[in-house]
């Protein structure tokens, strides 16, 4: 099977509550596979266009566990990476009445951030059309050199690069390194999908989303910015740059029953590039992405609750019917 996507970046344990409110109230909890570049790579796979995906899981049973998950969602071991010098990074997820999330990471010195430049030839990296990552693996050692690297490589080559800033504070003790860092990843990028406290935390000011995009637009390479309101939907703004016509579109998001926000943003970051590849226009693949997002959420889990192309489809075209 030809891929033309490429997906970098963490794999992990996410251990998820049976119960909401503050970890220190919760008593159990159930695992299940997570990491939002994982949860794009599946996504991707559950919409019929599975990409290539470079991870690194430790050699222990939480390794073993997640490599055999991705492999059973359809995804190619090619470049799942086992490391046996690092154990699986490991977070807690604790949720609020509404389904909103918050993260406790056991992450020093993990598999994921033992990433290594260069791991990606040159010929893989050809035939690739399209490269993602995320900020995760931005914040902490090797998999910072790795992922930087992949960008620029991938940029150069004639890419399109897609980037999630996916802040997470507790990894980043230093403020000031994540708009730094990832203010060096963003020079390679051309699409970005972000939140407004995201964007906000990179520098990025104006006030509503339609403004802060614009703001990214006139600081680099970036041709094309969503912004990811959860149940308010998202905005998308396309510049002079891009290669479909410079617009703004909103779309309000789709009212289903929501249980667990977990992997929605990743749900929709592999909605955006299913519809993008097919040359859909920016309307129509916010419209997309939203459904695929909004579905993510009606089960537990992140991977686990991802959406298949026929229950996409169902959910957009009931709303035209309404």
């Amino acid at each position: 099977m030809e891929h033309d996507v490429l997906v970098a970046g963490e794999t992990l344990i996410d251990f998820l509550p049976h119960q909401t409110g503050p970890l220190e109230d919760v008593a159990t909890f159930e695992r299940r596979p997570g990491g939002a570049p994982a949860n794009v790579a599946v996504s991707l796979t559950r919409l019929e266009r599975p990409p290539l995906f470079w991870t690194r899981v430790g050699d222990d049973p939480f390794g073993r566990y997640l490599e055999r998950s991705l492999v059973e969602c359809g995804l190619s071991d090619r470049w799942i990476e086992r490391d046996e010098d690092a154990k699986t990074t490991l977070a807690f997820v604790s949720h609020d009445e509404i389904g909103d999330r918050e993260f406790s990471f056991y992450r020093h010195d993990t598999a994921d951030t033992r990433l290594e430049p260069g791991r990606i030839d040159d010929g893989t990296l050809a035939a690739c059309e399209w490269v993602h990552a995320g900020g995760v693996t931005l914040s902490s050692g090797s998999s910072r050199t790795a992922i930087l690297e992949l960008l620029e490589r991938a940029a150069a080559a004639g890419c399109t690069v897609s980037f999630d800033p996916n802040l997470r504070p507790e990894l980043w003790p230093d403020e000031a390194a994540f708009p730094n860092v990832v203010g060096d990843a963003l020079a390679h990028v051309d699409i970005c999908l972000a939140t407004v406290a995201e964007l906000e935390a990179l520098g990025f000011t104006g006030g509503s989303p339609k403004a802060i995009a614009r703001a990214v637009l006139d600081r680099g390479s970036i041709h094309t910015v969503f912004v990811t309101q959860g149940s308010d939907g998202a905005v998308a703004v396309a510049g002079d740059e891009a290669p479909w016509p410079a617009t703004v579109v909103e779309h309000s998001g789709f009212e289903v029953e929501t249980i667990d926000t977990t992997g929605a943003g990743d749900a929709f970051v592999a909605g955006v590039i299913d519809a993008l590849r097919d040359g859909t226009n920016l309307t129509e693949t916010v419209a997309f992405a939203n459904a695929v997002a909004a579905m993510s959420t009606t089960a537990s889990g992140a991977m686990t609750a991802l959406p298949t192309r026929d229950a996409v489809t169902a959910l957009l075209e009931e709303s035209r019917s309404k």
